[in-house]
């Protein structure tokens, strides 16, 4: 039982859903999203208020001006993508708290969360099931 118990603590700390991180966006929190695609990925359609990094040009150079109290919450496409996994490595290498949002973009827009872009979806009514 401990053993479950802390493999699911431990999970916590390293992913968060769409639904969590729009409610800690919405409530302003100090937490911030970071695609960590190429720009022009991001350009075509991002999470309102993210920030572009791609994970291969995450370094402390291109870190230093972000604030290491700041909770980083790194997304991708998705599934059968690893630029968020790269990403918050990279990031957590740095020194930063960080977490993966499961499902990237693609689970955000599944949620009924609008984007922002060239491409940018309007969103849905926003029902999560969990």
């Amino acid at each position: 039982m401990n053993t479950a118990i802390e493999h699911y603590q431990n999970k916590l700390s390293f992913e968060m859903d769409p639904s969590d991180l729009f409610a800690a966006l919405e409530a302003k929190e100090n937490i911030i999203a970071i695609d960590a695609r190429k720009n022009f990925a991001w350009e075509r359609e991002r999470i309102p208020g993210s920030v572009n990094l791609s994970h291969r040009d995450m370094n402390e150079q291109t870190t230093a001006h972000f604030d290491k109290g700041a909770l980083y919450v790194i997304y991708c496409d998705g599934i059968g993508c690893n630029a968020s996994t790269k990403g918050a490595l990279n990031m957590a290498r740095l020194g930063f708290n960080v977490r993966e949002l499961m499902g990237g973009i693609e689970w955000w827009k599944f949620d009924g969360y609008q984007t922002e872009g060239t491409q940018q979806t309007a969103g849905l009514q926003i029902a999560c099931a969990c």
